[in-house]
């Protein structure tokens, strides 16, 4: 019998391949997988599945990528499950294998002059001397020509130190608006479908929303959400704003679910929060370069623990 097998045997099989394709196996992983295979029909079934859906993926994506499909649980195992279950088509599961490359880099933007993906950071300097620091997940188009410096941020976050001696006017662009550097240090960042986040450090920027003709400047020490229609209230600048530039995320009192999402964005793999400590506060200061260290860190702290499976799936818990 060729048909589907159950759902719960085949998130069995995705298990064993999973840990068996994590290179941290134990010894005895290899002979109980043996037993589990050999216990039911079904099982062996379950498992060559897996393996048609491997050879499939072989001609739809590069061979990190279908790995990255092999050893993402959770949203990647449930879409799997549902794809071997039901036998969908070859296109299907090229969509699935670039919607896990998306893990590790803004597909969507693969085109843009500069791009960061997850976990990385890059620095360097414009034609006319301005430092320009991506932040993870970054994707930033330059548009310098005679009469301005124009920088595109398509996604992800900036960091600018506009150079001296150069005339044309320096502007940042979003979907959100414009906003024109008077002589500054500036962090930009388009923050999903809520707007563009301008936090002046140094100067002044002179922001303009992107349905709007009037221009309001934004002081040092500040900041404001742009939005297509308008300006969000001018409010202060917490004084680790910056604190990713440094390898850091500085949070005070937020929500555990926050943070966790927030640091997410570094991570290519799964990292979730258990609803019932979702709402729990915390104050702290997180390496962006170790996730697990920042993950670990939260059990002292909290009521939580960190459940693993592999190196691909993290969640956060209630402890006990």
């Amino acid at each position: 019998m060729n048909g589907p097998v159950s759902l719960r045997v085949l998130d069995e099989a995705i298990s064993w391949q999973l840990r068996l394709g994590s290179g941290e196996t134990r010894p005895d992983d290899e002979a109980a997988f043996s037993r589990w295979h050999a216990e039911h029909s079904e099982h062996a079934r379950a498992w060559s599945q897996l393996g048609m859906l491997d050879r499939s993926l072989a001609g739809a994506a590069p061979l990190a990528a279908r790995n990255a499909l092999l050893r993402s649980p959770r949203e990647a195992r449930q879409k799997v499950r549902r794809l071997a279950g039901s036998g969908l088509s070859l296109l299907l599961v090229g969509a699935l294998a670039l919607g896990v490359g998306n893990r590790y880099l803004p597909v969507q933007y693969a085109f843009s002059d500069l791009l960061t993906g997850t976990g990385e950071q890059r620095e360097l300097r414009l034609p006319d001397n301005t430092l320009l620091r991506l932040n993870s997940r970054t994707a930033v188009d330059v548009r310098f020509d005679a009469g301005q410096r124009r920088i595109v941020l398509l996604s992800g976050e900036i960091l600018i130190e506009t150079a001296h001696g150069d005339s044309r006017p320096f502007i940042v662009e979003t979907r959100d608006g414009r906003l024109r550097a008077l002589g500054t240090r500036f962090l930009v960042e388009r923050d999903g479908d809520d707007g563009t986040l301008l936090s002046v450090l140094h100067s002044a920027v002179a922001a303009r929303p992107g349905q709007l003709a009037e221009e309001k400047v934004i002081a040092q020490g500040q900041h404001v959400r742009v939005r297509p229609d308008g300006l969000g209230p001018v409010q202060g600048n917490s004084v680790t704003a910056d604190a990713w530039t440094h390898g850091m995320l500085v949070v005070d009192n937020v929500r555990l679910a926050d943070l966790v999402e927030r640091l997410s964005r570094e991570s290519p793999g799964y990292l979730g929060v258990d609803p019932a400590v979702a709402d729990l506060r915390i104050t702290g200061s997180f390496p962006l370069k170790n996730i697990d260290l920042a993950l670990s860190s939260l059990e002292p702290a909290l009521p939580v623990r960190i459940e693993k499976h592999g190196p691909w799936w993290s969640r956060v818990v209630p402890r006990g």
